[in-house]
């Protein structure tokens, strides 16, 4: 798909395509669409981060899923995220690894309020970084989150460019 196709895109078929950009954060995708026309790839994702850059710090990591979590298992997740997460070994987790994940995920999110964001598509070992005990404040971890919500979500608009219209 070319950006001449993206720029022509109706709101609800551009939310069809790119709202899996960044997981259960629909407005996001919402808020691009008024953005076009799109001069490029890095323009689009520009707009993409910029959005994001703007939310209040909590909104975007608190949005977001747990690695290999209820919704990865219930098959509630974009199709992105679990070829992403099978790349770091998260879905072949047995059920003790995916019961030792639940219980980091849950000390982290009492800690500091919201799900652990990693970019596992990118090889980081996910659940070393999580079982890592956490140095820094909470205030630190927020700002470092969106970060991290970016790399997952970064690639993603290129894939969708460069996949079969089919596949959409």
């Amino acid at each position: 798909m070319d950006m001449e196709k993206v720029n022509a895109m109706d709101f609800g078929d551009f939310v069809d395509v790119f709202g899996k950009d960044i997981e259960r954060c629909p407005l996001t995708t919402a808020a691009v669409w008024s953005q076009r026309p799109f001069s490029d790839l890095e323009d689009l994702e520009k707009h993409f981060f910029y959005f994001i850059a703007a939310l209040p710090q909590e909104r975007v990591p608190r949005c977001h899923p747990d690695l290999a979590g209820r919704e990865l298992q219930q098959g509630e997740l974009t199709a992105e995220s679990p070829r992403e997460q099978s790349g770091a070994g998260l879905t072949s987790l047995g059920a003790e690894g995916r019961r030792r994940l639940a219980a980091l995920h849950a000390v982290y999110r009492a800690r500091f309020g919201f799900s652990f964001a990693l970019a596992a598509r990118l090889g980081d070992p996910a659940v070393r970084e999580l079982a890592r005990p956490p140095h820094c404040t909470p205030a630190q971890e927020l700002r470092t989150a969106p970060g991290e919500v970016k790399k997952i979500g970064h690639p993603r608009p290129a894939d969708l460019l460069s996949a079969d219209p089919a596949r959409l």
